[in-house]
């Protein structure tokens, strides 16, 4: 059988070196860096995750200017600030971020500013290194752009810098980037190859996430995270953000909710309040998935002692409710069903609550 309307599609993508293998954070990370032609390395980090990133720095011996553990959540515009006149001052001719989403967002909000090169060496599996996206919070409101000056030159996966992420934030974080993917999905500007992309990287990621929750130290299950990252990372780095993401960030921007667990409670709500506009794409997630419901899968793949199961449990007031569907109607998002505030409400109050996916 033949589709009723010809094949149209462009697909636009970066090209991104990418290296994957354990102990590659102290070994490849050096060996970009000579690639790129890089001498002077700032190495950006957040408090948490310092240690290791030291030992970035160290492995990188003379081509290291120094370190600045200074990455937040949300990266707010004065932590910015504060890490380009440090970028400034050190001389640096590139930069090196180490650690998680607040890391990586912090090397780009760098390279948006300064278009000094980046490398991004992640310890979480949201996959957000491989986009050309940027965030910046300011005056309780996130705003984010795509620009291909912050898109990483180089992207070091170590296997070995997760073995210590907790549970809890790793099965956070891997549905994290399954809500990349499933956005690449509906997206529309997707491609065959966006899609192919985004359905492996969601059946990658949810057959490694109950490994790792049943064996932490496993280096093979951590591994294929990080490959799922990888694959859920490159199909958004090609396609626009919808409403879930929208969502996720007036979340975080203007009510600091924590990345990653918002994105695990509000994507099945998502995912259920669309798919009736978007079949195909909620075929290739129920197929990733293995499963005849794919929003109810999505909502009990992360549920594990120490996740969070309700927005409320993260500290939203239900007071916040309607405002925040009105934030995010304001400026209407790229969405396959239409957004209407009586809709964004109903996605929010079912992750406020915590209760399970209704279509």
């Amino acid at each position: 059988m033949q589709d009723s309307e010809p094949l149209a599609f462009t697909h636009d993508f970066p090209p991104v070196r990418t290296v994957l293998r354990p102990g590659a954070a102290l070994t490849a990370t050096p060996e970009e860096a000579r690639r790129l032609g890089l001498r002077r390395l700032l190495v950006l980090c957040g408090a948490r995750g310092a240690d290791t990133a030291r030992a970035v720095a160290d492995a990188l011996g003379e081509r290291c200017a120094g370190v600045h553990a200074e990455a937040r959540m949300h990266v707010p515009v004065e932590v910015a600030d504060r890490a380009v006149a440090a970028v400034r001052a050190a001389g640096a001719d590139g930069c090196v971020a180490v650690g998680g989403g607040s890391s990586i967002g912090l090397g780009k909000a760098v390279a948006l500013r300064t278009g000094l090169p980046l490398i991004a060496v992640p310890s979480t599996y949201s996959g957000s290194e491989m986009t050309a996206v940027w965030g910046l919070t300011e005056h309780g409101a996130k705003r984010t752009g795509r620009d291909p000056v912050v898109q990483p030159r180089s992207v070091v996966y170590d296997p070995d810098l997760t073995l210590s992420l907790p549970v809890p934030l790793s099965l956070t974080s891997g549905v994290n980037a399954i809500a990349h993917a499933v956005e690449a999905l509906w997206a529309p500007d997707a491609s065959p190859l966006t899609a192919l992309t985004a359905e492996e990287g969601i059946r990658v990621m949810a057959r490694a996430l109950p490994a790792v929750a049943a064996e932490p130290g496993s280096l093979p299950a951590r591994s294929q995270a990080l490959h799922g990252a990888w694959l859920c990372g490159l199909s958004l780095g090609a396609a626009t953000m919808g409403l879930h993401h929208k969502l996720c960030h007036v979340l975080g921007g203007s009510y600091g909710l924590p990345h990653a667990e918002t994105h695990t409670l509000v994507l099945p709500h998502v995912l259920a309040h669309n798919a009736p506009a978007a079949p195909e794409a909620v075929a290739a997630i129920a197929r990733a998935l293995d499963t005849d419901d794919a929003p109810r899968a999505l909502w009990e793949l992360p549920r594990a002692p120490g996740v969070p199961r309700s927005l409320a449990e993260l500290g939203l007031a239900e007071a916040d409710l309607a405002r925040a569907a009105d934030q995010v109607t304001r400026e209407v998002p790229e969405n396959p069903r239409t957004v209407t505030a009586d809709g964004v409400l109903r996605i929010l109050r079912g992750a406020y609550e915590g209760a399970a996916p209704m279509p």
